[in-house]
């Protein structure tokens, strides 16, 4: 089990990260900050670069944590909150990634919410501190918070279309 849990911190975390690195900088085919900001305007939110470094910061320190095992629960949450925003996004284009849709933001909220509900295994940094065992109520609590956090960043940052 530990080395199942172990690959899907690392598969997940290491993603969501590098997802996160792409929107700040010109590394893992990203398209630096300017490209951050212009794909967050495109996208309706204001902000621009301010917008592009909180989300490209969210992603990357979340993922961090993810992978590493490291406070889990505010990591999941992390991760459950960048990728609910992005399901926002894509929402419009319904489900399948081949039409620009949902499924791969889903897919990391759902591998988040995951490690919340198991912990984050015995190869963690959490077990090296002594803090891999969290209620199962703890899962409840992190995907409330991590959906809406994301929910709420759509609401304050995204512009509303004009008529």
């Amino acid at each position: 089990m530990d080395t199942g849990l172990l690959t899907l911190r690392l598969l997940v975390g290491l993603l969501i990260a590098g997802h996160g690195v792409q929107k700040i900088s010109t590394r893992l085919g990203g398209r630096g900050l300017d490209g951050g900001a212009r794909e967050f305007r495109a996208d309706g939110f204001r902000g621009g670069a301010l917008t592009a470094l909180a989300a490209g910061g969210g992603q990357i320190g979340s993922g961090l944590l993810l992978a590493s095992g490291l406070l889990t629960p505010l990591a999941a949450t992390g991760a459950i909150g960048v990728m609910t925003v992005a399901l926002t996004v894509k929402w419009p284009n319904g489900l399948w990634v081949q039409n620009d849709g949902y499924e791969y933001p889903l897919v990391l909220i759902g591998a988040a919410a995951a490690l919340a509900a198991t912990g984050p295994g015995a190869w963690s940094l959490d077990a090296a501190l002594g803090l891999d065992t969290y209620p199962l109520w703890w899962t409840a609590l992190v995907l409330s918070a991590g959906v809406g956090s994301g929910l709420l960043t759509r609401l304050v940052l995204h512009r509303t279309p004009t008529a």
